[in-house]
């Protein structure tokens, strides 16, 4: 399924937002995508970019991601972990929707690049997602924002991760690809083991077809809405400030220049944005990591759920819902989490009673079944998150925590449980208040 046959599926369902009017690239789709956070929104006239039409928010709600993949919310991380642990190789097809139109003369400022806050330092493209292959590790695709310099260039923030490690091997093709399915999306999110494809991982979630690029031996997904192909520069350029999944600014620093050379496209092309710090950022950020946790978790314990919590900027802060069987346990699934994801800052684990959508419930359980001077487990001076604001922002070195806040096997649970009214949930208040 392509991007346009979800969307053609969201609209039939009553799932999308259509903006007819037309916008403009410099604050005005941002400050609409914010508005209308976590519901996808289709813009149709970009006053700077005509021809383009612009989603937005696709992936900002877990019920629509787990409509993309065909499943039940509840299996997403299941799901996740499954096609991380099997990927599986996609189907290769010629003449691909992709390539349509073929631009050997590309001029990037007829893009919608966007404007998102006031102090940007720069148009940005968000979504974008960077292909790149070695000749013996394959194919690695991982996001990358990239801000716009001139005609032919933009500057990418590429942290010290698997692209970072490709460029050093001497890799320097690579492929952008704008417009794609969830599937891809949420896949190109993962960190995983240097060597295995985040394009297996996307085919194993769902079938998707890859074609080869115009300009090299790159796959790329043969149904996604656009792609700039060109090559890692060793020219360095200001890139930021820009907002963080923190919804605070990010610092300047000296990034790659990547020069485009070509880019094609399918007819009447659908560009693609990722607002900064709002859900969708979020939950592409989060929730493979969800499921890195998931994943280590279940190692030491029975795990029910994970969720980064929205409050944790849905990256620092992480909340555990077990199936305790030792007292031990939640200590164990305390390690195990800030091994699996080495930003966190903060761990809960609760009880499997603990609805771990609701801060309420979070907070509930805090308040009534935890003690801080035996529950509380303390790791200063960790390394810790770039993101984070409040840690050393020279060393990251920052102080992790996590609580136990699960019941005691050896205590009286009847203490412990939330007192329910019989009839509650059936109750139809409207029969009885006229």
């Amino acid at each position: 399924m392509s991007l346009r046959d979800f969307l053609e599926v969201l609209d039939n369902e009553g799932l999308l937002t259509h903006v007819r009017r037309p916008v403009s690239v410099r604050y005005e789709v941002a400050a609409i995508m914010k508005k209308l956070d976590p519901r996808p929104v289709l813009f149709h006239d970009i006053r700077e970019a005509p021809g383009f039409k612009l989603i937005g928010n696709l992936c900002a709600d877990r019920k629509i991601l787990a409509r993309a993949l065909g499943i039940s919310e509840r299996d997403l991380l299941k799901r996740i972990v499954e096609a991380m642990e099997n990927p599986r190789r996609g189907e290769i097809v010629r003449d691909p929707p992709c390539q349509e139109i073929v631009i050997d003369d590309p001029d990037l400022r007829k893009l919608p690049f966007l404007v998102f806050g006031e102090k940007d330092g720069g148009p940005y493209m968000t979504a974008g997602i960077v292909i790149a292959r070695d000749p013996e590790l394959g194919h690695n695709a991982s996001y990358h924002r990239l801000m716009l310099l001139n005609e032919r260039r933009v500057v990418a923030r590429i942290l010290p991760r698997h692209l970072d490690e490709f460029i050093k091997r001497g890799v320097r093709r690579i492929a952008i690809t704008v417009g794609n399915h969830p599937a891809f999306m949420l896949a190109a999110a993962v960190t995983w083991k240097l060597g295995v494809s985040e394009l297996d991982i996307a085919a194993a979630l769902t079938p998707i077809r890859y074609a080869k690029a115009v300009t090299s031996d790159i796959l790329v997904p043969a149904d996604c809405e656009l792609i700039l192909e060109g090559r890692i520069t060793d020219e360095r350029a200001d890139e930021g400030p820009f907002i963080d999944i923190t919804g605070t600014y990010d610092i300047v620093r000296k990034e790659r220049v990547i020069e485009i050379e070509c880019i094609t496209m399918r007819r009447n092309p659908i560009f693609q944005q990722i607002l900064p710090a709002g859900s969708e950022h979020r939950n592409l950020m989060g929730m493979p990591r969800e499921a890195a946790i998931y994943a280590e978790a279940s190692r030491v314990c029975e795990v029910v759920d994970v969720r980064l919590t929205p409050g944790g900027c849905n990256w620092l802060h992480c909340a555990i819902s077990i199936k305790k069987r030792s007292d031990d346990d939640p200590r164990r699934v305390i390690e195990a989490a800030l091994r699996a994801h080495q930003s966190l800052k903060h761990v809960i684990v609760v009880d499997d009673d603990i609805d771990l959508s609701s801060p309420y419930d979070l907070e509930w359980a805090i308040a009534t079944r935890a003690q801080l001077d035996k529950d509380l487990v303390l790791r200063p001076n960790e390394l810790g998150s770039s993101l984070d604001p409040s840690a050393d922002q020279v060393t990251r070195r920052t102080c992790k925590a996590g609580l136990d806040a699960t019941i005691p096997l050896k205590a009286d649970k009847s203490k412990f449980i939330k007192a329910r009214i019989p009839g509650e949930d059936e109750i139809r208040i409207e029969d009885y208040v006229k």
